[in-house]
């Protein structure tokens, strides 16, 4: 029984919240006591973990996301520093940190490197301005090539978030994209079709017809065309959303997609626990029947979810459900699920309707999407885990 391998750090806070993110951010001047307090607050909720009376384990991965955790400015880096003096590590520790350009400069660049960053995913989003004022980044596409150069500088890793299918956004702007995407030089790229959230600005202006709704069929055709322009440039996809040249793929986020236990940091993030080590922090009694693994996540409040011992709502999964989890985050992945694990966790005649339907086929014993199934990919990962 020891810690995860993996750990998630949440900083909550943003220069602006933009128009579609309903992740758990807040305006930088919450911080009342400043970037400071905030980055030492979550370093003694990591180092608590330390504390608990179960034996850690080396990280094999650290990923500080947010929010915007580049706002911190040196605070991050001595954050970082903190994390990767304290935990033990793997001699090949993956350490990635979320950026937005306008909060990215060379100088914090290098102090990240300094402190064991090795890998910097940007929030590039575009390489066009008038999409990027559409989704009210604070940055230019200027931004994005002086933080992506920066990166390069400092000998860190490179991966890039783009969005496609943005109302107003045409082919050639997102062809324009992607392509400086590839010209940018990045081991890694992520490309997510928008999606309008509940309680954002974007639904709201959708809602009173302000902003047309997102065409899907645009945003799988753009999707179609980014997976071809980045493969001939030798980003394969990997993943759902996923790119990236050989022995770049992200490890902390295919840690998530493998059922790997992690850590979960700060306001709003989520863990997940295997049962042996749930019991033995409290989580969940050692005599709970049934009890496969447990998710947990942080309150999301800047100032309980900053406390050493911060409250969690907890959810428990069966071994079933936990077999169901894993075939279902497993056919996110280009490689996707062994047929044995498929029978295992009683999920094979969903695949085998699936597999009528031409949204999965088998491959060398391994089921996995169609191309369909990949465009369609929440209609595949929703049939499983309902088990029907």
């Amino acid at each position: 029984m020891r810690l995860p391998a993996h750990l998630y750090v949440h900083v909550p806070l943003c220069r602006s919240k933009c128009a579609y993110c309903d992740f758990y951010s807040l305006p930088l001047s919450s911080a009342t006591e400043g970037t400071t307090a905030v980055a030492n607050s979550l370093a003694a909720q990591a180092l608590a973990w330390l504390d608990r009376d179960v034996a850690p384990r080396p990280l094999r991965s650290v990923y500080i996301g947010g929010g915007t955790p580049s706002v911190l400015g040196a605070d991050l880096a001595r954050l970082v520093e903190v994390l990767t003096s304290s935990f033990p590590l793997e001699p090949d520790v993956e350490v990635t940190i979320e950026a937005n350009p306008e909060s990215l400069d060379r100088n914090l660049v290098e102090a990240l490197a300094r402190a064991g960053v090795t890998r910097v995913s940007l929030g590039a989003q575009s390489l066009d301005d008038t999409v990027l004022a559409f989704l009210e980044r604070p940055h230019d596409a200027a931004a994005v090539r002086a933080a992506a150069r920066a990166v390069h500088e400092a000998g860190l890793a490179l991966s890039l978030d783009l969005i496609c299918g943005i109302p107003g956004q045409t082919a050639q702007s997102w062809i324009d994209t992607v392509n400086g995407a590839i010209n940018l030089g990045p081991e890694h790229v992520s490309v997510y079709p928008l999606s309008i959230e509940a309680g954002t600005p974007l639904a709201a202006a959708v809602a009173i017809g302000d902003v047309q709704e997102p065409d899907p069929d645009v945003a799988a055709d753009m999707m179609l065309l980014a997976q071809h322009v980045l493969g001939q440039a030798g980003l394969e996809r990997y993943e759902v959303a996923n790119y990236a040249r050989r022995g770049a793929e992200s490890r902390h986020n295919t840690a998530y997609w493998t059922g790997m236990p992690y850590l979960g940091v700060g306001p709003g993030a989520h863990g997940m626990l295997d049962v042996e080590t749930a019991a033995a922090v409290g989580f969940v009694s050692a005599r709970t029947p049934g009890v496969a693994r447990l998710r947990y996540a942080v309150a999301c409040d800047l100032s309980a979810g900053l406390t050493p011992m911060p409250r969690v709502d907890t959810e428990s999964l069966s071994r079933v459900e936990a077999a169901r989890e894993d075939v279902m985050l497993g056919l996110r992945l280009v490689r996707g699920v062994h047929e044995e694990d498929i029978v295992a966790a009683g999920v094979a005649s969903v695949i085998d309707g699936l597999a009528e339907d031409g949204l999965v086929e088998l491959v060398d014993h391994r089921w996995r999407t169609t191309e369909r199934g990949w465009l369609l990919g929440n209609e595949v990962f929703g049939a499983v885990w309902a088990g029907e």
